[in-house]
């Protein structure tokens, strides 16, 4: 296409976008990004772990020169009940070196990924709002921005789960709240002693906590809790058809969290420093489609690529992943001139290669597994009952472990039919 602006225009300065936009201009290429926010991380929200490998591939002294928080050594996956709490607490040195994960404030980290695209040829726009794309015939040839028209060869829609780009392409309709969640976080500070002696950790190590029942007053969806240097990020992850259906007000599910008795003390003295709502994917795989059309990729949230297992939740990673996977197939058309969908395709062929595609393959069940009510109440209450049993020493015989967890079965009510078809689905989800 002759007369274009720029190679490439990205739109959105998240993860994916900013990540896609250098990988382009370390091919020198001519690469426009346009961020609505006042600047990149300015809008944008996660929960806060980012299982860094990708990033090391891309920048090789990411470990060393990015603002991370802390490198994330211990996983707690917590079953949180009205009274009580179970953690399975696991620490290993082994995730330190190589650093597996680190913890990210978007606020610090998205202008340090914008510093290395300005740094490598891209021009940030940032403060501007796309309000459509231009087109001729069925080929996208560049964006609307107000009274701008900016044309490129390809455009890349980095806008976030909602992506209206997408939506006004006609490509990916609104997305069905089946597939969503609605996501709350805090950020409090209490100070790097603190974060040490309340989260037993030591130097620049950190822990990171997912958490389901309570949390979410028994709603689909969980609690995270995870390290900053001298703060905690925290919040609540419900599902919006669970919060319409009983009318929740997703801002209070968060405030209850926080106030329980087993979270509060971690908290205790601190100071808000930080706290926001953001939609979330969490449909899996079957939110893959629709990604291309002539002259038009999609990345990153947009595209849906969000993953949840229960005992990680993944994004920033897998939008690094899909920023990577685009940015070669745009190379390739760049190299051909050719920008029709069946040269930009190469990109899902690239994704589906890559740990990306594998794994939300492998995950791909995740969702339906995450739904079964039980993870919310019944087993967290029942494995509590179990450790009560073991730990609750009211001078009558003691039973042995498996006695004391069949009385526990049998006290929460739940079918051995049940139980079976939750650890079937567990083992084919996860």
């Amino acid at each position: 296409m002759s007369d274009v602006d720029f190679d490439v225009i990205v739109i959105g300065g998240g993860v994916a976008g900013l990540t896609c936009a250098y990988l382009l201009a370390q091919q020198e290429r001519e690469v426009l990004l346009i961020e609505r926010g006042d600047e990149p991380g300015s809008k944008n929200l996660s929960g806060g772990v980012f299982y860094s490998r990708v990033m090391e591939e891309i920048f090789p002294n990411f470990i060393e020169e990015a603002p991370y928080e802390r490198v994330i050594t211990r996983n707690c996956l917590s079953f949180l009940n009205k009274e009580s709490f179970v953690n399975i607490d696991y620490w290993d040195q082994r995730l330190a070196d190589p650093v597996n994960a680190v913890t990210v404030l978007r606020s610090k980290f998205d202008p340090w990924l914008a510093e290395q695209c300005e740094e490598a040829g891209v021009t940030l726009m940032p403060g501007f709002k796309v309000d459509g794309l231009l087109r001729e015939g069925d080929q996208v040839t560049g964006v609307v921005s107000g009274e701008d028209e900016l044309r490129a060869n390809v455009v890349v829609a980095a806008d976030g789960v909602n992506s209206f780009i997408s939506q006004e392409a006609g490509i990916r309709a609104k997305e069905p709240n089946e597939n969503l969640a609605i996501g709350v976080k805090s950020v409090i500070r209490i100070g790097e002693e603190k974060v040490r002696d309340r989260f037993n950790v030591s130097g620049n190590e950190g822990a990171a906590y997912a958490i389901v029942g309570d949390a979410t007053q028994g709603l689909p969806g969980g609690g995270f809790m995870y390290t900053n240097r001298d703060s905690v990020s925290i919040g609540i992850v419900a599902n919006v058809p669970a919060l319409e259906y009983g009318n929740y007000v997703v801002t209070d599910v968060h405030d209850h969290f926080l106030e329980h008795p087993a979270i509060a003390p971690f908290l205790e003295g601190g100071e808000l420093i930080e706290y926001g709502c953001h939609m979330i994917a969490e449909g899996g795989a079957k939110m893959q489609h629709d990604l291309v059309r002539p002259g038009l990729v999609v990345i990153g949230d947009a595209a849906g690529f969000t993953l949840n297992t229960g005992f990680t939740v993944r994004g920033m990673d897998l939008a690094a992943g899909s920023a990577q996977a685009a940015a070669a197939a745009i190379g390739e058309a760049l190299d051909a001139g050719d920008f029709s969908q069946d040269r930009l395709e190469s990109y899902v062929a690239e994704y589906e290669k890559t740990f990306v595609g594998a794994d939300m393959a492998t995950y791909a069940r995740a969702p339906e597994f995450l739904e079964s009510p039980e993870m919310y109440g019944k087993l967290g209450e029942m494995l509590a009952d179990v450790f009560h049993g073991v730990y609750n020493l009211d001078l009558t015989p003691r039973k042995h472990i498996l006695p004391t967890a069949w009385d526990a079965v049998k006290g929460s009510g739940m079918k051995l039919g049940r139980l079976a078809r939750i650890a079937y689905q567990a083992v084919r989800a996860l």
